[in-house]
């Protein structure tokens, strides 16, 4: 038995993303976002929608291009690496803002999954299997 065959894909590929900037308008004129301490997260639903990702660190928020590199990069990686946890029809934008330059990774996967939980769009956590 493979051991690979249980554990969830955590690859990112470009269709798992959003890239169409009609899309993003569509998801920040839908209303629904939910604040956390390093991120805001919009959903936009519609029929296409199917957990894909969009990241914006905004220029007015981190003047440094490595900033703005560094925040949407632990945002891309905090929902790679739960995109298994999180249930529904929608697609997720993530919002960075200025504290994510202050924490690591771990930090921002466990903001993210709170955000997602009071957005209704994470799952049930399973307990390991006995």
């Amino acid at each position: 038995m493979c051991v690979e065959a249980h554990t969830p894909d955590k690859r990112f590929s470009r269709k798992q993303r959003l890239r169409d900037s009609r899309l993003f308008r569509e998801a920040f004129d839908g209303g629904r976002s939910y604040p956390g301490r390093f991120l805001v997260l919009w959903l936009r639903s519609g029929e296409d929608a199917s957990l894909r990702l969009g990241v914006v660190a905004s220029k007015r928020t981190f003047r440094r291009a490595v900033d703005r590199a560094r925040a949407k990069r632990l945002l891309r990686e905090a929902f790679r690496l739960n995109r298994d946890r999180l249930d529904g029809a929608y697609d997720v934008v993530l919002v960075a803002r200025r504290r994510i330059l202050e924490v690591k990774c771990p930090a921002v996967e466990r903001d993210l999954l709170v955000v997602a939980k009071r957005a209704g769009i994470a799952q049930k956590l399973r307990s390991p299997a006995a």
